[in-house]
């Protein structure tokens, strides 16, 4: 009888994952994000969905926090300590004008709702963050990594980062109810936390770095996974997010291990990740998305228009052309992996009702579609306008 249960997990499992490798490569072939058809694929296999998976689950629950670990910690695998004080300092004006705009729909709507303030703070995370990695993979796809408005984008993804540092430990704090104080106390050690990295990082990155290198891919490996998952644990130990535990490991690394790292996680990332994305459209019932559909389009054209707004504005400030403005605010539309994150975060805590996870979920498709979309065609629209202008000025 185990074995037959056995046999059925496995095979449940490798019909996933072989339906992920699917799924990514038709993402591929019409150049857009796979987290759309990944958390599809979770509807479709998930409660209420067509077929309902079940032996697999407590596998993908544990696969699914170690990729919240890996999307983490390459996250902060991507910044060295100074590049991310230096983006601080560039990018504090933008940051926080990027932090009013795009919050604010995610707090009214969920108090319109009647979600209380838990769920406010939760919708807020969830409409604030850009997806860095679908916007990294649009920079480069389109080669505008070298244009002079991409710096300003990137150095609000890592205004946004930061941000989720404070952040994620003051969620959790209100997801597990604990009052004012606690919450102060979690945010405390978070940002004492941090300030302590960032020190270490920038005087002693290369020892933290030399502990954990090796020339052996294997040890390598191992010795990158294990420090992640202890730190990660700990943190969660001690109520400041496994996630921000990842992300300062992330930083503390730098320089060529920090590349070498990079190279080396990025399948187990992606693995991971993939199956973090379906978990949540495992527990998301197809049946509950129609009634928050109205609210999801809303609550995506309004934060279309604010994050566009935030980047026009700050290219800007930073002399672009009217196109580096518009190429800018396009640019940080995408939402996906980290808001994905945050949902989950609260649905896994119960804090929010069913509702949640069906709006996050309908509102991260709308956003992770329409931020590729968008950073492709505002070039060809501006230039058909702008031509439309100069024959309407010429004479007969």
């Amino acid at each position: 009888m185990v074995e037959h249960g056995t046999a059925l997990a496995l095979i449940q499992l490798g019909a996933v994952i072989f339906g992920l490798g699917l799924l990514g490569r038709v993402a591929a072939r019409i150049g857009m994000s796979p987290i759309p058809l990944y958390l599809i694929g979770g509807l479709v296999f998930g409660t209420g969905g067509l077929i309902e998976l079940q032996h697999v689950d407590e596998f993908i629950h544990l696969a699914s926090e170690i990729g919240v670990v890996l999307l983490l910690l390459l996250l902060g695998l991507e910044y060295s300590a100074s590049e991310l004080v230096t983006g601080m300092r560039r990018s504090w004006a933008a940051g926080v004008v990027d932090l009013v705009l795009n919050a604010t729909p995610g707090v009214i709507v969920a108090l319109v709702l009647g979600w209380g303030l838990t769920g406010a703070i939760a919708m807020a995370g969830v409409t604030y963050i850009s997806s860095s990695g679908i916007i990294a993979k649009v920079l480069n796809d389109l080669g505008r990594l070298g244009n002079r408005e991409t710096p300003t984008v990137l150095s609000i993804l890592v205004f946004e980062d930061l941000v989720m540092a404070g952040y994620l430990p003051v969620l959790t704090a209100v997801l597990a109810g604990a009052g004012f104080l606690a919450g102060m106390k979690t945010l405390g050690i978070a940002l004492a936390a941090v300030t302590v990295v960032l020190v270490i990082a920038l005087r002693y990155g290369r020892y933290v770095s030399m502990i954990v290198d090796s020339e052996d891919r294997e040890i390598f490996l191992l010795k990158l996974l294990g420090s992640a998952l202890l730190v990660a644990g700990v943190a969660s130990a001690v109520q400041v997010s496994a996630a921000v535990g990842a992300f300062l490991l992330g930083i503390a690394i730098s320089d060529s291990t920090a590349h070498a790292a990079t190279k080396i996680l990025e399948p187990l990332r992606d693995l991971f990740a993939a199956l973090f994305f379906v978990l949540f459209g495992l527990s998301t019932d197809p049946a509950s998305i129609p009634p928050v559909l109205g609210w999801a389009l809303l609550l995506a054209v309004v934060t279309i228009a604010t994050k566009i707004g935030t980047g026009w504005w700050a290219a800007k400030q930073a002399g672009a052309s009217r196109y580096g403005r518009a190429r800018a605010g396009t640019a940080l539309v995408a939402h996906g992996e980290f808001s994905i994150v945050i949902a989950g975060l609260a649905v896994a805590a119960g804090a929010v009702p069913d509702e949640f996870a069906a709006m996050a979920t309908t509102y991260v498709l709308l956003m992770a579609v329409a931020g590729p979309v968008a950073a492709r065609v505002v070039e060809p629209l501006l230039v058909w306008y702008d031509r439309r202008q100069v024959k309407a000025k010429q004479p007969g």
